[in-house]
C-alpha cells in the first residue's frame, strides 16, 4: 500500500492529500530515509514523521486496505 493512503487508513493524517504534501515537504521518513508518496508500506517499517518542532516515530504493525476507526490505532506502534 502506498505511503500517504496508510498514513491516512491509520488515521495519523487526516486527508490523503495532507499525506502526500507532507511526504513532498520531506517531512516523513522510512527507517531512516527520506521517501515519496508512493513508497510501498510494509510491516516491520519504521516511520519518521515531523510535524513542526515534534516528531512521531512509529512502527507499522499491519498493513489493511479498509480499517474501522476503532481499529486504526492496532495498524501501528508509536515508538519513543
Amino acid at each position: 500500500m502506498r505511503l500517504d493512503k496508510w498514513l491516512k487508513v491509520s488515521r495519523l493524517i487526516k486527508r490523503r492529500t495532507v499525506a502526500n504534501e507532507a511526504c513532498d515537504k520531506e517531512r516523513v521518513s522510512v527507517n531512516g530515509r527520506v521517501v515519496k508518496a508512493s513508497y510501498e508500506v510494509k510491516t516491520g517499517d519504521m516511520l519518521e514523521l515531523r510535524f513542526g518542532p515534534r516528531t512521531v516515530k512509529i512502527e507499522v504493525l499491519a498493513v489493511t486496505e479498509h480499517v474501522g476507526k476503532a481499529d486504526a490505532a492496532a495498524l501501528y506502534r508509536e515508538l519513543l
